[in-house]
């Protein structure tokens, strides 16, 4: 698919993190009233092979009539889906990769008319993807 090695490259790009430090894309659909209540992406206090979940990079793909926004909660800061926006948050400290970055709590508010759709790939400290084929990613732990 073009399209994706397109836009996982551009990440890569921008990040400077080789994709095999990537999770696969998930594609994300919310309709009328659906949401995702407030969660952090860490991967949590693990020692995996592949390390904690780093950065989460999130990309709207279409825009969203009314409601949708990725909010951060304990930022006050709230993002409105618009196509071809991408949106990256660090989901540890700069300084101590073991710890959660706290501020990046979020939540995908409801969607109130049209459809959401979006995309996004976390990324580890490490090498995710042969760690993955090997079992050894704890993705499923």
């Amino acid at each position: 698919m073009p399209g994706v090695k397109r836009v996982s490259n551009r990440i890569e790009e921008i990040t400077g993190i080789p994709q095999g430090n990537y999770e696969s894309f998930q594609i994300l659909k919310y309709e009328v009233g659906e949401f995702y209540r407030r969660h952090h992406d860490s991967s949590g206090k693990n020692k995996n092979m592949s390390g904690h979940r780093i950065l989460t990079v999130f990309l709207y793909l279409n825009d969203v009539e009314e409601g949708g926004e990725t909010a951060f909660t304990d930022l006050g800061i709230s993002v409105k889906p618009k196509k071809g926006r991408a949106l990256i948050w660090p989901s540890v400290l700069n300084d101590d990769p073991d710890s959660w970055d706290s501020r990046t709590y979020h939540e995908a508010r409801a969607v109130v008319k049209g459809t959401k759709y979006a995309a996004n790939h976390w990324i580890h400290q490490y090498d995710f993807r042969n760690a993955n084929v090997w079992g050894c990613s704890g993705s499923f732990a």
